[in-house]
Formats: C-alpha cells, sequence, structure tokens
C-alpha cells in the first residue's frame, strides 16, 4: 500500500494505491496547521497505516514560512567587510516606474550579522587566515546576547575553498551543539555572494519550521501505527528520504507544483507525449511548466517573495488565477481577476464558510460551468445563491448582467493564464503550437480548451483522476540528487581532462550520498553545464552525454553553441572562446512504484448521463450536456459538454471533441 499526499494552498489530496486498488481523497486545506489536513484526508480516506510500506509527502509549509515571514530567527556569519550584502542586494529594480519600490525585505536582521575576520581570493587561497581562539570567543560572546533559532554561515568565496566554513562549522558546534547550523559550501557551493548568502539564509530559516512539521506529522503516524517509508517532496522534481530533507530544508520550497509536473509527465508518456506544457490550476493559483522530450526545464535560480534561491528547481511559472481568486475593479475601473485569492479559509462564497468576495469558482458555479451537486466527487455541495449575492455588487459597477459578469471574469481568468504559458514557451524560443496541453488541479480541465485555443494549440490531454494529480506525481517520482561546483574553465583541448575529472568527481560524491541513504536502486545520472562566451555576464545551462570517456571537446561546443542560439537568437563561430561556469550532476535512484498504473475505482451515480443544462459562455448561451467521465470511451464527443470526472470537471466548448485514448487518458481536440 503506497500513499501521496499533498497540501495546497486551498485543498489537501490524496492518492492511494492498494493491489490494484485506488482511493482519491480532497479535503480541504488547514493553512495554520497543515499536518491536520494531512491526518483528516488520511481520515477521510478510511486508511489503515499500519498496513502503509510508503508515505510520499508535498507540502507548502517552507513556502508558507518565507511568505508569512514566520520562519525561526537565524543568526548570520560572514566575512568581515561583508555584513550589508543583504542590504546591498543588486542594484537592479524589478519595477522600474513605481517611485516608491522597495527592495525585497531579508529574513535576516542587520543586528543579527557577526562579521568573522578572515577571508579566501576568488581562486581559493587564503588571504586573510581564520584565527580560531579569535573566532571561538567572538562567536560565544554573539550567542550569548541573541536567542537565535538557528545559524547560518556563508564566507567569501566559499565555493572554491570551504576549508575556513568548516573550520567555523567546527566552533559552533563545539559553543553550542544543539544550534541547527547551515553552511553555504553545503547548500549553494556557486559562485556570486549575494545569490549565496540569500539560498544559505532562507535555508536555515526554513530549516526550524520543515524539521517542526515533518517530527510532528511522524509522531502523528507512528501513533497511528505508521511503520513503513516517509519521503518528501523536492522542488526539482524528486522525493527525498524525510531524515534528509531535514538537513536540506531548501529544497522543499516548491514540492507541491513539482509533484504536479511529475505526476503529468509520468501519466501521458504512456501514450508518447513527451512534449508537453503543464497547466496546474487550482483553488489559490496556476503553475504552469514545459515539458520537452519528457524532461522538465531545471533551473539553477528562482526567487521567492522577490529573493533569490539558488537551487535546482523545476521551471514553474504562477500566476494569481486559482478557483479562489478574486474578481475586483480597479482605479481604472477595469476589471481585474487576482492575485488575490480568498484561500482555503473562508474560500469562495458559494463554499458556505463565510466567504463574500465574488471568485473564479463562483463565477462558474453562476454560468453554469459548474453545478452544485457535482463538486469535490459530489461530498460538498456549493451554494450558488451565496455566489450570486457576492456578485452582485461587482455586476452593477461593470453594467453587466450577472451571468456575463460571471462568465468575463473566467476569460480574464484564462487571459492571465495564457499570458503565463507565453512566458514559459513563446518568450523562450518555444513554439506553444508543437505542444500539447496537459492541464488539471481542480479547475484546470475546466479552463484548459479556451486557453489551449488562444495559443492555438490543437490538442488537450488530460490524465485520470487529474484533481489530485499533483499527489499521483508524488507516487511516481524518483528519488533526486543535485550537485554543483563553480570552477571557471576556458574550452581547450587542455580543458577536457578537467571536464571530465570534475564530473567523475560529482558522479562519485552523488553515489555516494544516495547510497548512504539506503537508496541501492539502479541509479541514473545527467550531466549539465553552465556556460558563456568570455566576456559575457550571465550562462546558459548546456545538457551534455553521461558518456564521459567518449565526450568530446567538439560535442560540448556544438551542444553550447545550440543552446546560445536558443536563447538569444544567435551563436558565435565555433573558434571563439567559450568558458565553462559551474558543473552540475542529477543522481535519481529510479522508485520502484514509478510505472504505477491507474487501477478502477468506483464512480459516483449522483448525476446521469446526458442531463442537460444551459451555461453561459463566451457571450453565448449554450445548451450543454453532462457526461460522465467513465462513459466517454473511444466514441469521439462533440462540444459544447460539461464531463464530470469527479476529481475536476471538464468542459468541452463547442468546436471541441472528446474521447478516450487506449490508455485512459481524455483527448479534446479542436477542429474535429
Amino acid at each position: 500500500m503506497r500513499v501521496g499526499v499533498e497540501v495546497g494552498g486551498t485543498f489537501t489530496d490524496l492518492y492511494l494505491v492498494d493491489d490494484g486498488n485506488v482511493r482519491v481523497t480532497k479535503v480541504p486545506s488547514t493553512p495554520q496547521s497543515p499536518d491536520i489536513g494531512v491526518l483528516n484526508a488520511i481520515d477521510q480516506a478510511g486508511i489503515e497505516l499500519t498496513k502503509v510500506n510508503d508515505f510520499v509527502h508535498g507540502s507548502t509549509v517552507a513556502t508558507n514560512a518565507v511568505l508569512e515571514r514566520k520562519g525561526g530567527r537565524i543568526g548570520f556569519l560572514v566575512t568581515k567587510g561583508m555584513r550589508d550584502i543583504f542590504a546591498l542586494q543588486r542594484h537592479d529594480r524589478t519595477v522600474i516606474y513605481d517611485l516608491h519600490y522597495r527592495k525585497p525585505q531579508p529574513v535576516v536582521d542587520n543586528q543579527d550579522i557577526l562579521e568573522i575576520d578572515e577571508r579566501m581570493a576568488a581562486d581559493g587561497k587564503v588571504v586573510q587566515p581564520l584565527n580560531l581562539t579569535e573566532a571561538e570567543s567572538n562567536l560565544s560572546q554573539y550567542l550569548s546576547q541573541r536567542n537565535v533559532d538557528a545559524l547560518a554561515v556563508c564566507l567569501l568565496h566559499s565555493y572554491a575553498n570551504s576549508e575556513h566554513e568548516q573550520a567555523l562549522a567546527g566552533i559552533v558546534r563545539s559553543v553550542a551543539p544543539d544550534l541547527p547550523l547551515t553552511c553555504s559550501h553545503e547548500v549553494s557551493p556557486e559562485f556570486r555572494e549575494y545569490e549565496r548568502a540569500s539560498t544559505t539564509a532562507l535555508a536555515a530559516y526554513v530549516q526550524p519550521v520543515i524539521e517542526g512539521y515533518l517530527d510532528r506529522l511522524v509522531q502523528q503516524l507512528q501513533k497511528r501505527g505508521f511503520t513503513g517509508h516517509f519521503s518528501v517532496m523536492q522542488s526539482n522534481g524528486g522525493c527525498m528520504p524525510a531524515e534528509a530533507m531535514g538537513r536540506n530544508a531548501i529544497s522543499a520550497l516548491f514540492s507541491g507544483p513539482a509533484a504536479g509536473v511529475i505526476g503529468a509527465i509520468r501519466s501521458v508518456e504512456t501514450s508518447g507525449y513527451r512534449n508537453v506544457i503543464t497547466f496546474d490550476m487550482g483553488g489559490t493559483s496556476t503553475d504552469v511548466s514545459l515539458v520537452n522530450e519528457g524532461q522538465p526545464e531545471i533551473t539553477p535560480q528562482t526567487k521567492i517573495d522577490g529573493l533569490p534561491v539558488r537551487s535546482p528547481v523545476i521551471d514553474i511559472a504562477t500566476v494569481g488565477a486559482g478557483g479562489g481568486s478574486v474578481a475586483w475593479i480597479d482605479d481604472g475601473g477595469l476589471m481585474r481577476v487576482g492575485p488575490q485569492s480568498a484561500g482555503a479559509v473562508p474560500g469562495p462564497a458559494s463554499y458556505g464558510r463565510g466567504g463574500t468576495e465574488p471568485t473564479v469558482t463562483d463565477a462558474h458555479l453562476i454560468r453554469g460551468t459548474l453545478q452544485p451537486q457535482s463538486f469535490l466527487d459530489g461530498k460538498m455541495r456549493l451554494d450558488r445563491e451565496a455566489a450570486v449575492s457576492a456578485y452582485e455588487q461587482l455586476a452593477n459597477s461593470t453594467q453587466l448582467s450577472l451571468l456575463d459578469t460571471a462568465d468575463s471574469v473566467v476569460r480574464l481568468a484564462e487571459a492571465n493564464i495564457v499570458r503565463a504559458i507565453q512566458q514559459i514557451s513563446t518568450e523562450r524560443g518555444r513554439d506553444a503550437r508543437e505542444y500539447v496541453l496537459v492541464p488539471y488541479g481542480g479547475a484546470g480541465p475546466l479552463h484548459a480548451a479556451r486557453v489551449a485555443e488562444s495559443l492555438a494549440i490543437p490538442k488537450v490531454v488530460i490524465p485520470p483522476d487529474a484533481g489530485v494529480l499533483s499527489a499521483v506525481g508524488l507516487l511516481k517520482s524518483d528519488y533526486v540528487h543535485y550537485r554543483s561546483k563553480t570552477q571557471r574553465t576556458r574550452l581547450s583541448d587542455a580543458a577536457l581532462p578537467i571536464v571530465r575529472s570534475i564530473l567523475a568527481g560529482l558522479k562519485d560524491e552523488t553515489t555516494a550520498y544516495l547510497v548512504g541513504l539506503g537508496l541501492d536502486q539502479e541509479l541514473g545520472f545527467q550531466f549539465s553545464l553552465d556556460m558563456r562566451y568570455v566576456g559575457q555576464a550571465f550562462e546558459v545551462s548546456v545538457s551534455v552525454p553521461d558518456d564521459l570517456e567518449n565526450m568530446t571537446l567538439e560535442m560540448i561546443i556544438e551542444e553550447f553553441r545550440e543552446a546560445h542560439h536558443r536563447v538569444f537568437e544567435f551563436s558565435k563561430p565555433p573558434n571563439d572562446p567559450a568558458e565553462i561556469v559551474s558543473f552540475r550532476i542529477a543522481g535519481s535512484a529510479v522508485e520502484s512504484g514509478a510505472d504505477l498504473e491507474r487501477a478502477t475505482r468506483n464512480e459516483r451515480e449522483s448525476m446521469s448521463d446526458g442531463t442537460r443544462v444551459e451555461i453561459r459562455e463566451n457571450g453565448q448561451t449554450l445548451n450543454c450536456v453532462i457526461i460522465k467521465r467513465s462513459s466517454i470511451g473511444s466514441e469521439t464527443r462533440p462540444g459544447p459538454a460539461i464531463i464530470d470526472d469527479g476529481t475536476s470537471t471538464v468542459f468541452v466548448p463547442p468546436g471541441w471533441t472528446a474521447c478516450d485514448d487506449e490508455n485512459g487518458l481524455l483527448i479534446l481536440k479542436h477542429g474535429e
């Protein structure tokens, strides 16, 4: 028996596989105590934890700790002269026309930064030796004056030589052995001081929160008889045993969205779809990502609340367009949707939990694309009157009818989603028309066809149990660990042995780490290089084969030129000098359950096939048929139609058709 539980901003999803039987549960999240939502899902599913072998978890706990500033108070140790690194940040402005612009607020107070008299050069040579006696004295005095929850160390150029950081870590462990400690050479051994310092600070900031949360959850599970393996999803699309996650909490920042991308990839690859755009629309936001040849795009850096995180993550663009996104009128009299959200508490007005603002979910209920009795597989009935009441003032402001106001809100939400997909496709040199759209989340399939139509994407592929696909992805993910090393290496014949040596060393380190965690499954490796032309300020990621013996300089140069041209629309002649800045490796241990096949589960019988309803869509009133997902089959069904999938609702507009393929995927096609 294997269980995946993903905590989202609005709902907590559970997916259980037990000897060919599947159980699916979706319950409201409990933002103040996410572990309560997890236990509620387990209770509603009726799971006997004594029989569970694997429990895989993804959550927004780390994300919320940063966004809500609920992490621990951290002390930060820096090289003398670097005290103001968090105040200086970078000199760019993300909003250039805002006269009141302020830089992102760091998670470290300036008063909690301690300078250490030492210095390394960029090549790793010692400029100023570390005085161990003086450092121990200063640190003891510092800790006696400040009640910090965790300590972080980020010394200048420690990516090139971590000797001083390691010595300082030894002092910390002798002075305060129980204090959580995070070192930059372990979290982000790469150049660019501010980004490395920010990553280290965030890692230390969320570590007490993650460790506390996981400890509480494990204790609750064990009280109920759980003795199996407990794993946590990472932002890079792979899971890790919980004990390893406690030492690298920063890797769990975006675990929920990453699980959805992996679930989408694994669910549609059986039918040969390898170039896809994933589209996850939940209650709070929409996440979109581009997948090429069955592999998600991995970026070495992202941001959270404006703060850089130098850690491998699946490249996901997020927009404030979810089922709970609030519709409002701006100062210019124009209607907007999001990014504000009603969230899980109180939620949309139609949930009946005290919400009064008009949301996207309420709009669907008013215009008819959501039916009150079909929400959450019939377990939660929506209140249409409450939705109407929430929309009356907005309709008066827009001078539109109630139905047209609701329809306009849906179309605005779809426009926001289209813009997000363009950012990860068109603006990066990818033609969206060459991909299929894979929607999931409770609201994704409702909007997918119209979003695809706006982007000229001819096909939408909807996996089974799309509403809980992030939880499915937890059970279909491999164990993954990333390592990196910064070492500037100009490409030449003499560089090839260096490249092979560094990558081989990273491979050995990664293998030892995974084996040390008890992951003795078949291991796989992927290599990449951060490269640029000499004189450039920023790099592009270049994938290289894992066959180090047969790797050639010409192969690396050609791969770099192609990657550079794809990003910048030009590349220089092959003999122009280029250099490698950082070396990266992804090591994976294949999970035995990664090839799970969906089993049949009982379908709800509260609505009959052929029920007809009127809906307002795209300015027209349509007579729409409701079809149960289980009765679609291979016969082509024309729109307009609403397909009830239990965990989500699929809207098939006019001009679109729907049918099942041989692997149980629901295929929507335009113009057939």
